[in-house]
């Protein structure tokens, strides 16, 4: 692309330094992945609760049904992809974390993107003998340092890339409520911690590790601000991806996002126990009322899920969201999600973000 800097980890090279977030339930399958990934940047599927496609089986053994259809999103992508680069988000919290993470290494996944948790216990065995990388997502220099050690300690090996998601992301969030609007908290306040966190282990291994940024990156100038005067390696953006003709979620959806106005972005308690951003809507007010939403639990997707004293099920709700059936579910969004006014294609998304992105830099004069 020349005026962009690819973004380089392992061996694989994308030629646009922008990863297309994980967005589950069912928001970033196949198509959306393969076409991002066609335009040169990374394209991510994200596994949690994939098996919803397999409609049939999913209420009957989800376990199943989400290894399998893990396996046909990732060959539908690689067909679709045109050998770009195919990412798999895989939740720490899910309580079949580590076999998702086998199944996508076993598919050949370019890459997998841990987060919601510390990936600690992976399939390394598997890991080491294949072509996937392994990146892993922190809110803190903490987080990062911990998993860095316990990947040294254990397997003599580090990650092979960090996306550091701050608090205007969308979804489940890695804070505590007070610090999402708390100035220290800030993407660009958390990022120079981890990137220096990282330096002591890229010179012991003779290996970069490239950082990413997310959490509220909305523009091309966005992105330049982060690369060229911050210093990440690249980006992870979700939000503007949903309002995209790819995106694998029911147009009712995509326009949820486009009628969204800045009030109506609210943070919520999930029934997981952690504050996550969303769009507001009669389902979240009438939960918020003390209203319960009665559902059977099918299994314990979530590891901290307490489902006895849930109000809802998470994963029914998205899985609703997924499908435009608003009545029994909501949409999570980055803070930003008011500023999107209309559908677009993957293609004319990324060219406005790379304009952005060079005009910023011609404006900074670096050429």
């Amino acid at each position: 692309m020349g005026d962009i800097p690819a973004l380089k980890m392992k061996d694989k090279v994308a030629k646009i330094p922008i990863i297309q977030g994980g967005m589950g339930v069912g928001i970033s399958l196949s198509n959306l992945a393969s076409a991002v990934a066609k335009e040169g940047a990374i394209g991510v599927i994200s596994a949690a609760e994939i098996g919803m496609i397999e409609e049939d089986d999913f209420f009957i053994n989800p376990q199943q049904a989400n290894e399998r259809a893990l396996r046909k999103e990732i060959k539908r992508a690689r067909e679709k992809a045109e050998g770009g680069i195919i990412g798999i988000n895989i939740m720490v919290a899910m309580s079949e974390f580590y076999r998702l993470c086998e199944v996508a290494i076993e598919e050949q996944a370019d890459i997998i993107f841990a987060g919601a948790g510390l990936p600690l216990d992976i399939p390394y065995e598997k890991l080491k003998g294949s072509n996937t990388a392994f990146g892993v997502i922190v809110s803190s220099d903490r987080a990062c340092k911990l998993i860095f050690r316990y990947w040294d300690r254990h397997y003599k090996d580090i990650p092979d890339c960090v996306v550091v998601e701050g608090p205007m992301a969308g979804g489940h969030l890695g804070f505590k409520p007070e610090q999402l609007f708390d100035p220290d908290y800030a993407l660009e306040n958390i990022v120079p911690p981890i990137i220096e966190a990282v330096k002591p282990f890229e010179k012991k291994y003779s290996k970069k590790v490239p950082v990413v940024a997310a959490g509220g990156i909305y523009t091309g100038e966005d992105i330049y601000r982060f690369i060229d005067e911050i210093g990440v390696d690249g980006v992870q953006m979700g939000t503007r991806f949903v309002a995209t003709h790819e995106c694998d979620a029911d147009v009712r959806f995509k326009e949820a996002y486009i009628k969204a106005k800045k009030e109506d972005v609210v943070i919520i308690k999930s029934p997981v126990g952690l504050p996550g951003r969303a769009i507001k809507n009669k389902f979240l007010e009438e939960v918020e009322k003390g209203k319960k939403q009665p559902f059977k639990c099918i299994w314990q997707c979530l590891k901290g899920c307490d489902y006895k004293k849930a109000p809802y099920c998470i994963t029914q709700a998205l899985v609703n969201a997924q499908k435009g059936r608003f009545a029994g579910g909501f949409a999570f969004a980055g803070a930003n999600v008011y500023r999107v006014d209309r559908i677009v294609s993957v293609k004319e998304l990324i060219q406005e973000l790379i304009d952005g992105y060079i005009s910023a830099k011609r404006r900074a004069g670096k050429h």
